[in-house]
């Protein structure tokens, strides 16, 4: 679900620094598509609840999960692709092709979310399944019919596990405004979205959902301010540079943060401090989103957590030589794919809760449904891969 970075030459690795500067001729690194991979292997795991294997994703270990990933490594890769051209000039040319590329992702969205209503549809309609049809926000489609069909191109109705696509969509819309500032004024950019997701999770400000009430599950206002760190990651790297300096004291600072976290989330009477602790700052008047974990106006720990990650793990020379292993280039395959293998793997895992909900939940066939939807997504990535390179040739 992001950008290419086969449209650029430099390297960024998955956090909020830099590496040293390179050539232009450099080869990427290869952290940043080694997390994304890994990334949509553990949203494709959690968006087919009810396995095992779901208690050994990365939500399980801190506050953060792999959304978070997702959205800063979209502004990586939004600044590595378009940058250079919106600074270069001619405008509009450039501008254009951010916002082709968010029309992709608007019909991306609209075309999974058909066939995700098809295959609960079809679920209920030839194997008795009819609860389905209460699940991922479809009930409205039968109570407010005429509500759902305006809701669902304008994007304020969207299915449940459907929902980061429209966010990704706006974010890219806007890009090209946060980059022309942020290339100029980078600090003043930070400093306005610093502003923006305050001012939306204290007024409650976010997108309207409809026919529903409510908003948007991902609201933009907020979670934009991580796709701006992106943003300034990315062009920082463009230029040779780091937005955030390797510091000894905040490397350490974020590694002790992590541990904490760690402990906290694997040791139930540490949570349970930790939570005491967060509501006594709340009823002495803290607002919830500084001391909560809210996930729709994201709350300061869940970023926090994965910002303290980025940067932690960026700073660490074994990450790369990791990243460029053998046996992480599977995974570096997917995330040079991640908009095919994300709009896949979003209607395989709706296709499996729907065969779940008609076998129940057992181990065997839990590995075999996620086995089996992953290797899918493993050929797709391979299959473009081989497409890319006999045009090439």
């Amino acid at each position: 679900m992001h950008e290419s970075v086969a449209q650029t030459r430099g390297a960024v690795p998955s956090g909020v620094v830099q590496p040293a500067a390179s050539t232009a001729k450099s080869p990427r690194d290869a952290r940043i598509d080694v997390f994304r991979g890994l990334a949509l292997v553990m949203i494709f795991i959690n968006h087919v609840p009810g396995t095992v294997f779901e208690h050994f994703t990365n939500r399980n270990y801190g506050f953060s999960d792999a959304a978070e990933a997702f959205v800063f490594l979209s502004g990586v890769a939004a600044a590595l692709a378009y940058s250079s051209r919106l600074h270069a000039g001619p405008l509009w040319p450039a501008i254009a092709r951010v916002w082709a590329r968010a029309r992709t992702l608007y019909f991306v969205h609209l075309s999974t979310t058909t066939m995700a209503m098809g295959i609960m549809a079809a679920a209920a309609l030839h194997f008795g399944l009819p609860e389905l049809l209460t699940t991922i926000n479809l009930a409205p489609i039968f109570s407010h019919p005429l509500g759902v069909m305006i809701g669902i191109p304008t994007l304020g109705h969207q299915l449940g596990y459907f929902n980061i696509l429209p966010l990704y969509t706006v974010l890219l819309l806007a890009a090209p405004a946060m980059i022309l500032l942020g290339g100029k004024r980078p600090f003043l950019l930070l400093g306005i979205s610093i502003c923006v997701w305050a001012a939306a999770a204290q007024f409650r400000l976010n997108f309207p959902a409809y026919p529903n009430p409510g908003g948007w599950f991902f609201n933009p206002l907020a979670w934009q301010l991580l796709f701006v760190l992106g943003l300034l990651t990315g062009m920082a790297m463009k230029r040779g540079a780091r937005f955030v300096p390797e510091i000894g004291w905040l490397k350490w600072t974020a590694g002790l943060f992590l541990l904490a976290v760690l402990i906290w989330r694997l040791e139930p009477e540490v949570a349970a401090i930790g939570r005491a602790g967060l509501g006594a700052l709340y009823d002495l008047g803290a607002p919830y989103y500084l001391v909560g974990f809210d996930k729709t106006f994201l709350a300061l720990p869940r970023m926090l957590h994965f910002l303290a990650l980025a940067y932690f793990l960026s700073t660490q020379g074994w990450v790369e030589r990791f990243a460029r292993s053998r046996s992480m280039a599977p995974f570096a395959l997917l995330g040079q794919h991640g908009l095919a293998v994300f709009a896949t793997g979003s209607v395989l895992s709706i296709l499996m809760q729907a065969i779940k909900a008609g076998i129940g939940d057992h181990l065997t066939t839990d590995a075999l449904l996620l086995g089996s939807g992953l290797a899918v997504q493993f050929a797709l990535a391979y299959g473009l891969r081989r497409t890319a390179r006999m045009k090439a040739a």
